[in-house]
């Protein structure tokens, strides 16, 4: 399913234009990035928790060359699915 596919879905299920679901949607995933690029979390009981991971500087090597190089630290995503959304896909 594609962005576009989702914006189909959620017109259909709530019964908004889907002027309204696009619009709705992008409004919660701004709202998921802002608050997790501030090293929030983002809890969504019975689907999952977005939060943002700290990965430490290292060493690694360049593919091409075999040349070593440093990594800087960075901050990943991260979504952790909660035990409701698990039991439903299994």
């Amino acid at each position: 399913m594609n962005k576009t596919e989702l914006i189909d879905a959620i017109a259909a299920q709530s019964g908004l234009s889907k002027k309204d679901s696009e619009a709705a949607l992008k409004a919660t995933i701004d709202s998921i990035v802002a608050a997790v690029k501030k090293d929030d979390k983002v809890v969504l009981v019975g689907f999952g928790t977005f939060s943002a991971k700290k990965r430490e500087a290292r060493e690694g090597r360049n593919p091409a060359t075999g040349k070593k190089i440093k990594i800087k630290a960075s901050k990943t995503p991260s979504f952790k699915a909660g035990k409701a959304f698990k039991d439903q896909i299994n």
